[in-house]
């Protein structure tokens, strides 16, 4: 039987877990930290929970640093709104690798319930923060990570919940093993990369509920569009297949392994339109999905309808044979290839991993601000081509365009 005061201390806990008081600064103790009970470990109130996706991974790019690139989900188990105030990223010995003050964390966050990023967490809200940690070589890749998060409570719950709290949260290992090498999913030049890692493009920022858990398959993805030597990819009008000259370029698989699944039966797309009514596994369009080994599969989406290569499931592919044809089937507004490796062979139910070309040459970049001028028109883009040149073992990063040789 509970005596009537161990009800009380239970119904003291529970308001302060579950009804979330309100805001109090409590900091990490170290691990020496006691209490006034002699021996007895200091607790720290976490307000807010988190939690890492997946393990993080390491990603040599052709910006000559190496990412790691992964992603905080933050519960709000409290009554109170938590407004981020800062998060440090720190290494396995304390040294802070990343830091977002203020205003600059808020493109990183989304909270769940809107439509814009934003960074004040409502009562028993969840949000998800998107996280860029970059060091100068693959040496210098920490084997764990960890997270001080500063927030600001309204209203506070003395003691316990002060107006500003900082939680160090959600330490994890990383991957040190390194990317997958593999070779370009394309043949030929003026590749454009228009939607990939790092920043929060639409690829990064798709993690999907599926199957009761957050899956971050398009980390990594890359849509690939081709421009021509005035630097654009489209020729006429823009719901017309026919202006869009690497309509139908070949696609070659990235590596030996067989086909797992994949469909042919989807229609194109009218281009220039966003689609709508698709169900979840016609996002991806026609597409192939590829066993590469060591539970690493390839993804090749949005491929032409009527499978004219007639490939089939379980056909052993080689590296650098023609798989498909260059498409716009499902979730997509122009013809361009999506490419990315998974941890599964679920398009959707996985999580991305990280990869690199094992050659290919860097034509150049373009920015953010040219691409969302000129994207409604094709270009042409102003290319850069500071840094041009062979490169090997490397990410191509978003914005850069690439040229893939044949064979």
């Amino acid at each position: 039987m509970i005596r009537p005061a161990a009800r009380l201390l239970i119904a003291t806990l529970a308001t302060l877990s579950l009804a979330g008081c309100t805001a109090a600064a409590v900091s990490s103790p170290s691990p020496s930290s006691t209490s006034p009970v002699a021996g007895t470990p200091v607790d720290d109130f976490t307000p807010v929970l988190a939690s890492t996706i997946s393990i993080p991974r390491a990603l040599p790019a052709t910006d000559d640093r190496v990412h790691i690139a992964y992603e905080l989900h933050l519960s709000n188990v409290t009554t109170q709104t938590a407004t981020i105030e800062s998060i440090d990223v720190l290494d396995d010995s304390g040294q802070s690798l990343e830091r977002l003050d203020g205003d600059d964390v808020t493109p990183w966050v989304h909270v769940a319930g809107t439509t814009s990023p934003g960074r004040t967490i409502g009562p028993g809200q969840g949000a998800l923060v998107w996280l860029d940690v970059v060091v100068d070589s693959m040496d210098d890749v920490p084997s764990s990570l960890t997270h001080d998060v500063s927030f600001a409570f309204e209203p506070g719950a003395l003691p316990i919940i002060t107006d500003e709290m900082t939680e160090r949260l959600a330490t994890t290992e990383v991957d040190t093993s390194g990317p997958v090498s593999i070779s370009p999913p394309l043949v030929g030049a003026g590749w454009l990369n228009g939607n990939s890692c790092c920043a929060v493009t639409p690829h990064r920022g798709a993690v999907n509920p599926i199957n009761g858990e957050y899956h971050a398959p398009e980390r990594y993805a890359i849509d690939y569009v081709q421009l021509d030597e005035n630097g654009s990819f489209l020729t006429g009008p823009a719901d017309e297949l026919d202006s869009y000259p690497y309509f139908g370029s070949d696609i070659v698989a990235v590596g030996d392994g067989p086909i797992v699944s994949m469909r042919f039966d989807l229609p194109e797309q009218t281009p220039g339109g966003n689609p709508s009514g698709l169900t979840l596994d016609e996002y991806g369009g026609n597409h192939i999905v590829q066993d590469l080994g060591d539970g690493v599969y390839a993804f090749y989406a949005h491929l032409q309808t009527g499978n004219p290569l007639d490939v089939e499931v379980g056909q052993q592919l080689v590296k650098g044979e023609t798989i498909g044809l260059l498409g716009n089937t499902g979730n997509t507004d122009a013809p361009h290839l999506h490419f990315h490796l998974m941890d599964s062979p679920s398009p959707l139910g996985s999580n991305g991993i990280p990869f690199v070309y094992d050659s290919f040459e860097l034509e150049g970049s373009i920015t953010a601000a040219d691409l969302d001028a000129k994207i409604a028109a094709g270009g042409p883009f102003d290319i850069d081509a500071a840094g041009a040149g062979s490169e090997a073992d490397l990410y191509p990063m978003w914005l850069t365009v690439t040229s893939y040789p044949a064979g």
